[in-house]
């Protein structure tokens, strides 16, 4: 008797009812991926072929496949939540084993070191920042990103830049002897902080006069001086004559202005000499003072932005995706991991936006990509094929039960 056949459909519908349930029971867990229960026949093996009478012995669940399709993208108010769009795994190493992961769920957190992990407490890993250029290194190994609980250190100042248009018309001012603290012995003045090498902060004031080539044909047309909070810096000026055309000529030799026993340059080249107003065409120094992190955010190329209170803004590492040849082939460890089989193929690791890498999104998470009103649909299903199955043992049944009862 063919009981067999609908054993096999009764085992059959009841793992396919366990997958709809998984994935009913994880449709709000973020990057999720659902599952799908795929069949297969079953026959009889013959020695001697294939009848064409042959009865098949039922069905079997030939493999449960992941369907690794994007999941819809949430906002959110965390900037370590972080959502892949399109192809890519979040590496994640176990800060015990140093085993390797791969996950979809980007809700991330720090930890009192400063360490982004998983809910889990696996690392996040990505690209270190290059201490030269600083900018992320993709050709440095990976290693766990942190974002720094400490200060960034202060840089002193070694260059400033000031240009600006002078006006060609202004007349030499009418106190002759220079001094910082009378505006009639100088014609502008222009002021920009800068740092020595503790980080305090100091302010630089250039001040520009006009000189009288009248009375002195040999004098420059401009005399730079310098002073330092406030404190006209002895011995250190620079001087600035112009061509026709309201051009540097010769381009001035940059100066050395003290300061806390230290020396910066300063720059004129590109200041110009016009009619009309004096004003500021560029004002810079590269200094800046000690800095406590503000805010952080992560960019779709995965680079983590850290802004200073110092008004820095630093790279403090870059994310890096992993893909695979065959994705279905990974093995789903729980906890929104899987790691890499035989089948899947060795990771390939990039950037976010290189290759065939998908971008990022920050503050936003993936959704699992179930669709319950399709799985709703398809336990409905999976319930009636139970049904016809034990409906098929029960006839199986009853004939028997007519052979046994043949007197």
């Amino acid at each position: 008797m063919g009981f067999q056949q609908g054993l096999s459909g009764l085992n059959a519908a009841a793992k396919n009812l366990d997958v709809i349930g998984n994935n009913v029971a994880n449709a709000n867990t973020v990057g999720f991926k659902q599952s799908k229960a795929q069949f297969a026949d079953v026959y009889a093996r013959s020695l001697v072929g294939a009848s064409d009478s042959q009865v098949g012995l039922g069905v079997k669940v030939g493999a449960v496949a992941q369907e690794f399709s994007q999941g819809s993208i949430s906002l959110t108010n965390n900037p370590l939540d972080i959502a892949v769009n399109g192809n890519g795994f979040f590496r994640v190493v176990d800060p015990t084993s140093q085993s390797v992961s791969y996950t979809r769920n980007g809700q991330f957190q720090t930890d009192k070191a400063g360490n982004i992990i998983t809910m889990s407490g696996m690392r996040l890993t990505g690209y270190p920042v290059n201490a030269i250029t600083g900018l992320p290194d993709t050709n440095a190994p990976l290693q766990p990103l942190t974002v720094p609980v400490g200060d960034q250190a202060p840089q002193r100042t070694d260059a400033v830049v000031m240009r600006l248009n002078l006006n060609a018309e202004a007349t030499p001012p009418v106190v002759t002897t220079f001094a910082p603290n009378n505006t009639n012995s100088f014609n502008h003045s222009t002021s920009i902080p800068v740092y020595d090498s503790l980080g305090s902060e100091h302010l630089l004031t250039a001040y520009y006069v006009r000189n009288d080539q009248v009375a002195d044909p040999t004098a420059s047309a401009w005399t730079v001086h310098f002073a330092i909070d406030n404190v006209q810096v002895p011995g250190v000026t620079q001087d600035l004559d112009f061509n026709t055309s309201g051009a540097l000529t010769p381009p001035p030799a940059m100066v050395n202005v003290p300061v806390n026993g230290q020396t910066f340059t300063f720059d004129s080249v590109g200041t110009t000499q016009y009619g009309g107003s004096f004003g500021e065409t560029e004002t810079r120094q590269n200094g800046y003072g000690i800095g406590r992190l503000a805010s952080f955010s992560v960019d779709k190329d995965g680079v983590i932005l850290g802004r200073y209170s110092n008004g820095r803004t630093a790279a403090l590492g870059q994310v890096a995706l992993a893909n695979f040849r065959s994705v279905q082939d990974l093995e789903s460890i729980g906890d929104n991991l899987w790691n890499e089989t035989a089948g899947s193929g060795a990771a390939s690791v990039g950037a976010p936006g290189s290759g065939m890498l998908g971008l990022l999104q920050a503050s936003a998470v993936e959704e699992s990509n179930v669709d319950l009103t399709a799985e709703l649909v398809n336990m409905i299903t999976a319930q009636r094929v139970y049904q016809a199955n034990a409906q098929t043992i029960k006839t199986q049944d009853t004939i028997l039960q007519t052979m046994v009862n043949l007197r």
